[in-house]
């Protein structure tokens, strides 16, 4: 994964999250409430614009009901040729 570029990383991360809050049926807004961040920045995250900190990867995680590792093994998932 080295080789990767960084803006594929946060792509890829913001795709898993975003995967996981459709099956869910939540919206953006939904999902910011529950994390206690701002829509915005989530939607930035989820386009893969932002690098979330580790306590906002955690909140997302707790948010979306799922240990932090699920969202990586899901963004690996996304990276994988």
């Amino acid at each position: 994964m080295s080789r990767i570029n960084a803006k594929a990383i946060a792509e890829a991360f913001g795709f898993a999250i975003r995967e996981k809050r459709h099956a869910l049926d939540l919206s953006q807004e939904e999902l910011a409430a529950r994390c206690r961040l701002h829509r915005t920045y989530l939607a930035d995250v989820e386009r893969g614009e932002r690098n979330p900190s580790l306590v906002s990867i955690v909140r997302i995680a707790s948010g979306l009901g799922v240990p932090p590792s699920a969202l990586f093994s899901a963004m690996e998932a996304h990276l994988k040729p």
